[in-house]
Protein backbone atom coordinates (compact mmCIF):
# COMPACT_ATOMS: atom_id res chain seq x y z
CA UNK A 1 0.00 0.00 0.00
CA UNK A 2 1.48 3.36 -1.05
CA UNK A 3 1.81 6.40 1.19
CA UNK A 4 -0.87 8.17 -0.86
CA UNK A 5 -3.25 5.25 -0.44
CA UNK A 6 -2.65 5.32 3.32
CA UNK A 7 -3.49 9.01 3.45
CA UNK A 8 -6.59 8.46 1.34
CA UNK A 9 -7.76 5.65 3.58
CA UNK A 10 -7.02 7.62 6.75
CA UNK A 11 -8.98 10.62 5.39
CA UNK A 12 -11.88 8.37 4.40
CA UNK A 13 -11.92 6.80 7.85
CA UNK A 14 -12.04 10.21 9.54
CA UNK A 15 -14.94 11.30 7.35
CA UNK A 16 -16.81 8.08 7.92
CA UNK A 17 -16.19 8.32 11.63
CA UNK A 18 -17.97 11.67 11.65
CA UNK A 19 -20.87 10.25 9.68
CA UNK A 20 -21.15 7.30 12.06
CA UNK A 21 -22.09 9.66 14.89
CA UNK A 22 -25.40 10.09 13.10
CA UNK A 23 -25.95 6.60 11.74
CA UNK A 24 -24.21 3.30 11.09
CA UNK A 25 -22.32 2.99 7.84
CA UNK A 26 -24.44 2.31 4.79
CA UNK A 27 -21.71 -0.10 3.73
CA UNK A 28 -22.45 -2.43 6.65
CA UNK A 29 -26.20 -2.68 6.04
CA UNK A 30 -25.81 -5.16 3.21
CA UNK A 31 -23.86 -7.44 5.56
CA UNK A 32 -26.48 -7.51 8.28
CA UNK A 33 -27.77 -11.01 9.04
CA UNK A 34 -31.54 -11.02 9.29
CA UNK A 35 -31.60 -14.41 10.98
CA UNK A 36 -29.56 -17.58 10.65
CA UNK A 37 -31.50 -20.76 9.83
CA UNK A 38 -32.63 -22.50 13.02
CA UNK A 39 -31.47 -19.60 15.16
CA UNK A 40 -33.26 -18.76 18.42
CA UNK A 41 -34.43 -15.17 18.81
CA UNK A 42 -31.80 -12.81 20.18
CA UNK A 43 -31.58 -9.11 20.91
CA UNK A 44 -28.19 -8.42 19.36
CA UNK A 45 -27.18 -7.73 15.76
CA UNK A 46 -25.06 -9.98 13.55
CA UNK A 47 -23.16 -9.17 10.39
CA UNK A 48 -21.09 -11.21 7.96
CA UNK A 49 -19.61 -10.82 4.53
CA UNK A 50 -16.46 -9.98 2.64
CA UNK A 51 -13.72 -7.40 2.70
CA UNK A 52 -11.69 -7.31 -0.51
CA UNK A 53 -8.04 -6.88 0.43
CA UNK A 54 -6.66 -7.00 -3.11
CA UNK A 55 -8.84 -5.67 -5.93
CA UNK A 56 -6.39 -6.65 -8.66
CA UNK A 57 -6.15 -10.31 -7.68
CA UNK A 58 -9.66 -10.41 -6.22
CA UNK A 59 -8.60 -11.69 -2.82
CA UNK A 60 -11.29 -11.37 -0.16
CA UNK A 61 -11.49 -12.28 3.53
CA UNK A 62 -14.72 -13.42 5.16
CA UNK A 63 -15.78 -12.15 8.57
CA UNK A 64 -18.57 -12.71 11.08
CA UNK A 65 -19.49 -10.09 13.68
CA UNK A 66 -21.66 -10.88 16.70
CA UNK A 67 -22.33 -7.62 18.50
CA UNK A 68 -22.51 -7.57 22.27
CA UNK A 69 -25.70 -8.93 23.81
CA UNK A 70 -26.29 -5.71 25.74
CA UNK A 71 -25.10 -2.13 25.25
CA UNK A 72 -22.87 -2.91 22.25
CA UNK A 73 -21.96 0.76 21.82
CA UNK A 74 -20.18 0.74 25.19
CA UNK A 75 -18.44 -2.62 24.76
CA UNK A 76 -14.99 -3.19 23.21
CA UNK A 77 -14.30 -4.82 19.85
CA UNK A 78 -12.49 -8.17 20.02
CA UNK A 79 -10.93 -9.81 16.97
CA UNK A 80 -10.65 -13.62 17.22
CA UNK A 81 -8.23 -15.65 15.09
CA UNK A 82 -7.93 -19.44 15.00
CA UNK A 83 -4.74 -21.19 14.08
CA UNK A 84 -3.73 -24.03 11.80
CA UNK A 85 -2.33 -22.30 9.87
CA UNK A 86 -5.36 -22.55 7.65
CA UNK A 87 -8.25 -23.27 10.02
CA UNK A 88 -11.50 -21.37 10.31
CA UNK A 89 -12.28 -18.78 12.95
CA UNK A 90 -15.93 -19.04 11.92
CA UNK A 91 -16.26 -22.80 12.24
CA UNK A 92 -13.95 -23.32 15.21
CA UNK A 93 -14.06 -20.03 17.12
CA UNK A 94 -17.57 -18.77 16.47
CA UNK A 95 -19.55 -22.00 16.14
CA UNK A 96 -17.59 -24.34 18.40
CA UNK A 97 -15.90 -22.20 21.05
CA UNK A 98 -16.91 -18.73 22.18
CA UNK A 99 -19.55 -17.53 19.70
CA UNK A 100 -23.23 -17.01 20.55
CA UNK A 101 -24.49 -20.24 18.92
CA UNK A 102 -23.58 -23.87 18.41
CA UNK A 103 -25.13 -26.08 15.72
CA UNK A 104 -27.21 -28.99 16.97
CA UNK A 105 -28.87 -30.98 14.24
CA UNK A 106 -30.80 -28.63 12.00
CA UNK A 107 -30.93 -25.77 14.50
CA UNK A 108 -28.67 -23.49 16.51
CA UNK A 109 -28.63 -23.45 20.30
CA UNK A 110 -27.43 -20.64 22.51
CA UNK A 111 -23.95 -20.77 24.00
CA UNK A 112 -24.58 -19.71 27.60
CA UNK A 113 -20.94 -18.65 27.94
CA UNK A 114 -20.56 -16.71 24.71
CA UNK A 115 -17.92 -14.01 24.74
CA UNK A 116 -20.33 -11.54 23.15
CA UNK A 117 -21.77 -11.15 26.63
CA UNK A 118 -18.72 -8.95 27.27
CA UNK A 119 -17.66 -7.67 23.85
CA UNK A 120 -18.46 -7.23 20.19
CA UNK A 121 -16.89 -10.36 18.70
CA UNK A 122 -15.32 -10.23 15.24
CA UNK A 123 -14.24 -13.57 13.70
CA UNK A 124 -11.97 -13.55 10.65
CA UNK A 125 -11.37 -16.47 8.29
CA UNK A 126 -7.73 -15.92 7.44
CA UNK A 127 -5.59 -16.27 5.36
CA UNK A 128 -7.23 -16.24 1.93
CA UNK A 129 -8.27 -19.81 1.09
CA UNK A 130 -9.60 -20.56 4.57
CA UNK A 131 -13.32 -21.24 4.98
CA UNK A 132 -15.35 -18.82 2.89
CA UNK A 133 -12.38 -16.50 2.23
CA UNK A 134 -11.24 -16.77 -1.37
CA UNK A 135 -9.19 -15.60 -4.30
CA UNK A 136 -10.25 -15.91 -7.93
CA UNK A 137 -6.74 -17.08 -8.88
CA UNK A 138 -5.56 -20.34 -7.30
CA UNK A 139 -1.98 -19.03 -7.37
CA UNK A 140 -2.97 -16.76 -4.46
CA UNK A 141 -3.14 -19.87 -2.25
CA UNK A 142 0.50 -20.76 -2.94
CA UNK A 143 3.47 -19.58 -0.92
CA UNK A 144 1.34 -17.92 1.75
CA UNK A 145 3.32 -17.16 4.89
CA UNK A 146 3.20 -15.27 8.18
CA UNK A 147 4.31 -12.00 6.62
CA UNK A 148 1.61 -12.09 3.95
CA UNK A 149 -1.04 -13.11 6.48
CA UNK A 150 -0.17 -10.29 8.88
CA UNK A 151 -0.27 -7.68 6.12
CA UNK A 152 -3.57 -9.02 4.78
CA UNK A 153 -5.08 -8.95 8.27
CA UNK A 154 -3.97 -5.35 8.71
CA UNK A 155 -5.54 -4.33 5.40
CA UNK A 156 -8.70 -6.21 6.38
CA UNK A 157 -9.05 -4.17 9.58
CA UNK A 158 -8.38 -0.90 7.80
CA UNK A 159 -11.09 -1.62 5.24
CA UNK A 160 -13.45 -3.20 7.77
CA UNK A 161 -13.52 0.10 9.65
CA UNK A 162 -14.77 1.71 6.44
CA UNK A 163 -17.83 -0.51 6.77
CA UNK A 164 -18.11 -0.07 10.53
CA UNK A 165 -16.78 3.41 11.38
CA UNK A 166 -18.71 3.37 14.67
CA UNK A 167 -15.98 1.05 15.96
CA UNK A 168 -13.07 3.33 15.05
CA UNK A 169 -12.28 4.70 18.50
CA UNK A 170 -13.47 1.61 20.34
CA UNK A 171 -11.08 -0.30 22.57
CA UNK A 172 -9.70 -3.12 20.41
CA UNK A 173 -8.36 -6.46 21.64
CA UNK A 174 -6.90 -9.28 19.55
CA UNK A 175 -7.34 -12.86 20.72
CA UNK A 176 -6.70 -16.33 19.34
CA UNK A 177 -5.16 -19.71 19.96
CA UNK A 178 -2.63 -22.26 18.74
CA UNK A 179 -0.87 -20.97 15.59
CA UNK A 180 -2.49 -17.61 16.34
CA UNK A 181 0.54 -17.35 18.63
CA UNK A 182 2.07 -16.19 15.34
CA UNK A 183 -0.92 -14.39 13.81
CA UNK A 184 -1.88 -12.24 16.82
CA UNK A 185 1.52 -10.76 17.83
CA UNK A 186 2.51 -10.18 14.21
CA UNK A 187 -0.70 -8.30 13.47
CA UNK A 188 -0.42 -6.28 16.68
CA UNK A 189 3.14 -5.32 15.76
CA UNK A 190 2.02 -4.01 12.35
CA UNK A 191 -0.82 -2.07 13.98
CA UNK A 192 1.61 -0.33 16.33
CA UNK A 193 3.89 0.52 13.42
CA UNK A 194 0.94 1.84 11.39
CA UNK A 195 -0.21 3.96 14.33
CA UNK A 196 3.07 5.89 14.31
CA UNK A 197 1.89 7.70 11.18
CA UNK A 198 -1.86 7.14 11.26
CA UNK A 199 -3.38 6.83 14.71
CA UNK A 200 -6.07 4.37 13.66
CA UNK A 201 -6.05 1.39 16.04
CA UNK A 202 -6.98 1.75 19.70
CA UNK A 203 -5.19 -1.47 20.65
CA UNK A 204 -5.72 -2.31 24.31
CA UNK A 205 -4.30 -5.82 24.60
CA UNK A 206 -3.79 -9.30 23.18
CA UNK A 207 -4.63 -12.72 24.59
CA UNK A 208 -3.36 -15.99 23.12
CA UNK A 209 -4.32 -19.48 24.23
CA UNK A 210 -2.00 -22.52 24.05
CA UNK A 211 0.05 -20.53 21.55
CA UNK A 212 3.07 -21.43 19.45
CA UNK A 213 5.57 -18.72 20.38
CA UNK A 214 8.95 -20.44 20.31
CA UNK A 215 9.27 -23.63 18.30
CA UNK A 216 11.78 -25.65 20.34
CA UNK A 217 10.51 -24.73 23.82
CA UNK A 218 6.84 -25.24 22.95
CA UNK A 219 7.28 -28.49 21.06
CA UNK A 220 9.88 -30.10 23.29
CA UNK A 221 7.79 -29.60 26.41
CA UNK A 222 5.58 -32.33 25.00
CA UNK A 223 7.92 -35.13 26.15
CA UNK A 224 7.79 -34.09 29.80
CA UNK A 225 4.04 -33.63 29.56
CA UNK A 226 3.54 -37.13 28.14
CA UNK A 227 5.80 -38.64 30.81
CA UNK A 228 4.32 -36.72 33.74
CA UNK A 229 0.81 -37.76 32.73
CA UNK A 230 1.75 -41.41 32.38
CA UNK A 231 1.39 -41.55 28.61
CA UNK A 232 4.92 -42.82 27.92
CA UNK A 233 7.41 -45.04 29.74
CA UNK A 234 10.71 -44.03 31.33
CA UNK A 235 12.82 -45.52 28.49
CA UNK A 236 10.69 -43.80 25.84
CA UNK A 237 10.92 -40.49 27.71
CA UNK A 238 14.69 -40.83 27.65
CA UNK A 239 14.67 -41.51 23.89
CA UNK A 240 12.24 -38.62 23.34
CA UNK A 241 14.57 -36.18 25.09
CA UNK A 242 17.95 -37.60 24.06
CA UNK A 243 17.82 -39.09 20.57
CA UNK A 244 15.00 -37.29 18.80
CA UNK A 245 12.97 -34.56 20.46
CA UNK A 246 9.72 -33.35 18.96
CA UNK A 247 11.07 -30.14 17.41
CA UNK A 248 13.66 -32.17 15.51
CA UNK A 249 11.00 -34.58 14.27
CA UNK A 250 8.70 -31.79 13.05
CA UNK A 251 11.62 -30.00 11.40
CA UNK A 252 12.64 -33.17 9.58
CA UNK A 253 9.04 -34.03 8.70
CA UNK A 254 8.38 -30.73 6.97
CA UNK A 255 11.65 -30.95 5.11
CA UNK A 256 10.69 -34.40 3.86
CA UNK A 257 13.64 -36.19 5.40
CA UNK A 258 12.69 -37.93 8.65
CA UNK A 259 15.72 -39.80 9.99
CA UNK A 260 15.55 -43.48 10.93
CA UNK A 261 16.18 -42.52 14.56
CA UNK A 262 13.26 -40.09 14.66
CA UNK A 263 11.06 -42.63 12.90
CA UNK A 264 11.91 -45.19 15.57
CA UNK A 265 11.35 -42.80 18.48
CA UNK A 266 8.06 -41.40 17.14
CA UNK A 267 6.80 -44.88 16.41
CA UNK A 268 7.37 -45.91 20.02
CA UNK A 269 5.82 -42.68 21.32
CA UNK A 270 2.76 -43.28 19.15
CA UNK A 271 2.38 -46.87 20.32
CA UNK A 272 2.53 -45.90 23.99
CA UNK A 273 0.39 -42.78 23.86
CA UNK A 274 -2.16 -44.73 21.77
CA UNK A 275 -4.28 -43.45 18.94
CA UNK A 276 -7.27 -43.69 21.30
CA UNK A 277 -6.06 -40.74 23.38
CA UNK A 278 -6.66 -37.29 21.93
CA UNK A 279 -3.49 -35.25 22.18
CA UNK A 280 -5.50 -32.02 22.39
CA UNK A 281 -7.18 -33.26 25.59
CA UNK A 282 -5.37 -36.19 27.20
CA UNK A 283 -8.06 -36.82 29.82
CA UNK A 284 -11.08 -36.97 27.54
CA UNK A 285 -12.47 -40.49 27.22
CA UNK A 286 -14.77 -39.85 24.27
CA UNK A 287 -14.04 -39.14 20.63
CA UNK A 288 -13.61 -35.55 19.49
CA UNK A 289 -14.99 -34.30 16.19
CA UNK A 290 -12.54 -33.20 13.54
CA UNK A 291 -13.37 -29.55 14.22
CA UNK A 292 -11.13 -29.71 17.28
CA UNK A 293 -8.06 -30.97 15.45
CA UNK A 294 -7.35 -27.54 14.07
CA UNK A 295 -3.61 -27.66 13.61
CA UNK A 296 -1.67 -29.31 10.85
CA UNK A 297 1.64 -27.70 11.71
CA UNK A 298 1.89 -28.15 15.48
CA UNK A 299 0.66 -31.74 15.42
CA UNK A 300 1.50 -33.39 12.08
CA UNK A 301 -0.04 -36.83 11.86
CA UNK A 302 0.51 -38.46 8.47
CA UNK A 303 -2.07 -41.13 7.72
CA UNK A 304 -1.10 -44.66 6.86
CA UNK A 305 -2.23 -46.12 3.55
CA UNK A 306 -5.84 -47.21 3.84
CA UNK A 307 -6.36 -45.44 7.18
CA UNK A 308 -9.56 -43.51 7.59
CA UNK A 309 -10.32 -40.76 10.07
CA UNK A 310 -13.05 -41.72 12.50
CA UNK A 311 -14.45 -38.49 13.89
CA UNK A 312 -16.83 -40.56 16.03
CA UNK A 313 -19.66 -38.05 16.01
CA UNK A 314 -21.35 -36.06 13.29
CA UNK A 315 -19.54 -32.84 12.67
CA UNK A 316 -22.41 -30.46 13.28
CA UNK A 317 -20.53 -27.36 12.23
CA UNK A 318 -19.41 -28.72 8.85
CA UNK A 319 -22.92 -29.86 8.05
CA UNK A 320 -24.45 -26.56 9.09
CA UNK A 321 -22.05 -24.31 7.20
CA UNK A 322 -22.40 -26.39 4.04
CA UNK A 323 -26.14 -25.78 3.89
CA UNK A 324 -27.19 -23.49 1.03
CA UNK A 325 -29.68 -21.59 3.17
CA UNK A 326 -27.01 -20.97 5.81
CA UNK A 327 -24.51 -19.70 3.26
CA UNK A 328 -27.16 -17.39 1.81
CA UNK A 329 -27.98 -16.01 5.25
CA UNK A 330 -24.26 -15.42 5.89
CA UNK A 331 -23.79 -13.72 2.50
CA UNK A 332 -21.10 -16.35 1.87
CA UNK A 333 -20.10 -18.17 -1.26
CA UNK A 334 -17.74 -20.95 -2.23
CA UNK A 335 -15.11 -20.02 -4.80
CA UNK A 336 -12.76 -22.65 -6.21
CA UNK A 337 -14.08 -25.35 -3.89
CA UNK A 338 -17.33 -27.26 -3.60
CA UNK A 339 -17.39 -27.61 0.17
CA UNK A 340 -16.68 -25.47 3.22
CA UNK A 341 -14.04 -27.13 5.40
CA UNK A 342 -12.83 -26.54 8.95
CA UNK A 343 -9.22 -26.43 7.75
CA UNK A 344 -8.33 -25.42 4.21
CA UNK A 345 -7.69 -28.03 1.55
CA UNK A 346 -6.41 -25.49 -0.98
CA UNK A 347 -4.02 -23.36 1.07
CA UNK A 348 -0.29 -24.02 0.62
CA UNK A 349 1.18 -22.37 3.71
CA UNK A 350 4.89 -21.98 4.43
CA UNK A 351 4.93 -24.45 7.30
CA UNK A 352 8.56 -23.73 8.21
CA UNK A 353 7.41 -20.33 9.49
CA UNK A 354 6.51 -22.24 12.64
CA UNK A 355 10.23 -22.26 13.45
CA UNK A 356 10.40 -18.45 13.50
CA UNK A 357 9.91 -17.32 17.12
CA UNK A 358 7.27 -14.74 18.00
CA UNK A 359 8.08 -14.48 21.71
CA UNK A 360 10.40 -11.58 20.84
CA UNK A 361 7.46 -9.80 19.17
CA UNK A 362 5.40 -10.42 22.31
CA UNK A 363 8.23 -8.76 24.23
CA UNK A 364 8.16 -5.72 21.95
CA UNK A 365 4.42 -5.38 22.55
CA UNK A 366 4.91 -5.50 26.32
CA UNK A 367 7.61 -2.84 26.06
CA UNK A 368 5.21 -0.72 23.99
CA UNK A 369 2.73 -0.90 26.86
CA UNK A 370 0.31 -3.38 25.28
CA UNK A 371 -1.08 -5.81 27.91
CA UNK A 372 -0.44 -9.46 27.02
CA UNK A 373 -2.17 -12.53 28.44
CA UNK A 374 -0.88 -16.01 27.66
CA UNK A 375 -3.25 -18.73 28.84
CA UNK A 376 -3.08 -22.51 28.67
CA UNK A 377 -5.59 -25.31 28.91
CA UNK A 378 -3.79 -27.72 31.23
CA UNK A 379 -4.98 -30.91 29.50
CA UNK A 380 -3.37 -30.05 26.16
CA UNK A 381 -0.26 -32.00 25.22
CA UNK A 382 0.10 -30.38 21.79
CA UNK A 383 1.27 -27.01 23.13
CA UNK A 384 1.66 -27.81 26.85
CA UNK A 385 1.37 -25.22 29.59
CA UNK A 386 4.93 -25.96 30.75
CA UNK A 387 6.44 -24.55 27.58
CA UNK A 388 4.27 -21.43 27.63
CA UNK A 389 4.95 -20.80 31.32
CA UNK A 390 8.70 -21.15 30.73
CA UNK A 391 8.62 -18.65 27.86
CA UNK A 392 6.56 -16.07 29.76
CA UNK A 393 8.80 -16.30 32.83
CA UNK A 394 11.93 -15.99 30.69
CA UNK A 395 10.46 -12.97 28.89
CA UNK A 396 9.60 -11.28 32.18
CA UNK A 397 13.18 -11.75 33.38
CA UNK A 398 14.60 -10.37 30.12
CA UNK A 399 12.36 -7.31 30.39
CA UNK A 400 13.15 -6.82 34.08
CA UNK A 401 9.53 -7.14 35.14
CA UNK A 402 8.87 -7.90 38.78
CA UNK A 403 6.10 -10.23 39.90
CA UNK A 404 3.02 -8.22 40.84
CA UNK A 405 0.68 -11.18 41.38
CA UNK A 406 2.53 -14.22 42.80
CA UNK A 407 1.71 -17.64 41.39
CA UNK A 408 -1.67 -18.55 42.87
CA UNK A 409 -5.03 -20.17 42.17
CA UNK A 410 -7.90 -18.28 40.63
CA UNK A 411 -11.59 -19.10 40.92
CA UNK A 412 -14.55 -19.50 38.61
CA UNK A 413 -17.71 -19.91 40.64
CA UNK A 414 -16.87 -21.98 43.70
CA UNK A 415 -14.18 -24.03 42.00
CA UNK A 416 -10.52 -23.45 41.21
CA UNK A 417 -10.42 -22.19 37.63
CA UNK A 418 -6.66 -22.53 37.29
CA UNK A 419 -3.43 -20.82 38.31
CA UNK A 420 -2.01 -17.43 37.39
CA UNK A 421 1.00 -15.16 37.71
CA UNK A 422 1.36 -11.52 36.64
CA UNK A 423 4.56 -9.62 35.83
CA UNK A 424 4.53 -5.84 35.97
CA UNK A 425 1.32 -4.31 34.66
CA UNK A 426 1.38 -5.78 31.16
CA UNK A 427 2.36 -9.48 31.13
CA UNK A 428 0.24 -12.28 32.59
CA UNK A 429 0.15 -16.07 32.46
CA UNK A 430 -2.78 -18.26 33.41
CA UNK A 431 -3.75 -21.89 33.23
CA UNK A 432 -7.32 -23.04 32.81
CA UNK A 433 -8.01 -26.13 34.88
CA UNK A 434 -9.48 -29.05 32.98
CA UNK A 435 -9.27 -27.24 29.64
CA UNK A 436 -8.02 -28.67 26.38
CA UNK A 437 -6.24 -27.02 23.44
CA UNK A 438 -9.44 -25.10 22.66
CA UNK A 439 -10.10 -23.56 26.07
CA UNK A 440 -13.50 -21.92 25.38
CA UNK A 441 -14.84 -25.21 23.99
CA UNK A 442 -13.70 -27.46 26.82
CA UNK A 443 -14.17 -25.08 29.77
CA UNK A 444 -16.59 -22.39 28.56
CA UNK A 445 -17.55 -21.00 31.99
CA UNK A 446 -13.96 -20.69 33.15
CA UNK A 447 -12.91 -19.22 29.80
CA UNK A 448 -15.55 -16.52 30.15
CA UNK A 449 -14.28 -15.57 33.62
CA UNK A 450 -10.75 -15.36 32.18
CA UNK A 451 -11.94 -13.27 29.23
CA UNK A 452 -13.89 -10.83 31.42
CA UNK A 453 -10.90 -10.23 33.70
CA UNK A 454 -8.64 -9.73 30.67
CA UNK A 455 -10.91 -7.10 29.13
CA UNK A 456 -11.22 -5.28 32.45
CA UNK A 457 -7.47 -5.28 33.05
CA UNK A 458 -8.02 -7.02 36.38
CA UNK A 459 -6.24 -9.96 38.02
CA UNK A 460 -8.20 -13.20 37.96
CA UNK A 461 -10.51 -13.72 40.98
CA UNK A 462 -8.65 -15.02 44.03
CA UNK A 463 -11.77 -15.99 45.94
CA UNK A 464 -15.25 -17.24 45.14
Amino acid sequence: MSHLQCLTMATALILLQALSLVSCSILSRADRITRLPGQPRVGFQQYSGYVTIDDKKQRALFYYLAEAETKPISKPLVLWLNGGPGCSSLGVGAFSENGPFRPKGSVLVRNLHSWNQEANMLYLETPVGVGFSYATESSSYEGVNDKITAKDNLVFLQKWFLKFPQYLNRSLFITGESYAGHYVPQLAQLMIQYNKKHNLFNLKGIAIGNPVMEFATDFNSRAEYFWSHGLISDPTYKMFTSYCNYSRYVSEYYRGSVSSMCTKVMSQVSIETSRFVDKYDVTLDVCIPSVLSQSKVVNPRPQQVGETVDVCVEDETVNYLNRRDVQKALHARLVGTRKWAVCSNVLDYEVLDVEVPTINIVGSLVKAGVPVLVYSGDQDSVIPLTGSRTLVKRLAEELGLRTTVPYRVWFAGQQVGGWTQVYGNTLAFATVRGAAHEVPFSQPARALVLFKAFLGGRPLPEEF
